[in-house]
């Protein structure tokens, strides 16, 4: 199996790599740098470093990335800085996303292509009537507007969600909602749900960068639990 990294030299971008190098899988990954992949991965056979800023890949060259995968994975998102939240590209996340799946559609794949968008806790699944206070629903609304990050995240998830929907003989979906991400050394026990249990915003849980990578690895290495989740916005939880 070959999967397709966006995001690749991101926190949780490099463990997912890891993580599907661990488990067998052949990866190509998209960095800016090929510097900011560590050398263990680097040197790894199975790996295929594309040096290339993805928001200016052409849309036939995306095509040619994409084609011969069987998963798509992005970790992709802004930088924690004024550059990375305020200015263009604002929609770095939807854009890459809406292309992906121009691309894998354009190619007319034999047998549909796995999409693993990464995403947060945050963001509803508007299929589902999940339980949000009104305090919550406010301070979302404000997040939609002044943060565009925020906004890059919900639309992306959208596009999945209405565009691509459940039906696309090309592309099946899993969006990964984690909330306040940490760092720690190895996976841990998670708990998985179909809604968030607490509140993002205001009694926001843990989810470790590792076990999205290890849970989103997963998804795309076991059909079973891709079944189990596929078309849905899971959220995760450490334990």
């Amino acid at each position: 199996m070959t999967t397709l990294v966006i995001g690749a030299s991101g926190a949780t971008g490099r463990l997912l790599v890891e993580q599907l190098l661990g488990r067998g899988e052949h990866v190509r990954a998209i960095v800016r740098e090929r510097g900011a992949m560590p050398e263990t991965l680097a040197t790894n056979d199975r790996l295929t470093i594309i040096e290339a800023s993805v928001w200016h890949i052409s849309d036939q060259v995306m095509a040619e990335y994409v084609r011969g995968c069987d998963a798509i994975a992005s970790c992709l998102g802004h930088n924690l800085s004024f550059k990375g939240m305020f200015l263009p590209p604002r929609q770095l996340v939807t854009d890459t996303t809406r292309r992906l799946c121009s691309a894998v559609q354009k190619n007319k794949p034999e047998r549909t292509v796995k999409f693993v968008l990464m995403n947060t806790a945050g963001n509803s699944n508007r299929d589902l009537v999940e339980q949000l206070s009104t305090g919550h629903k406010c301070v979302i609304s404000l997040l939609r507007l002044l943060l565009p990050p925020h906004a890059d995240n919900e639309d992306a998830a959208e596009h999945l969600r209405t565009r691509i929907g459940r039906n696309d003989d090309t592309i099946s979906w899993v969006v990964v909602r984690p909330d306040a991400l940490i760092d720690e050394s190895e996976p841990s026990d998670v708990t998985l749900h179909a809604s968030p249990t607490r509140s993002a915003i205001f009694n926001a849980g843990e989810t470790s960068r590792i076990n999205v990578a290890d849970f989103m690895a997963t998804l795309i290495d076991d059909d079973a639990v891709w079944e189990r989740w596929v078309g849905q916005m899971p959220v995760i939880y450490n334990s």
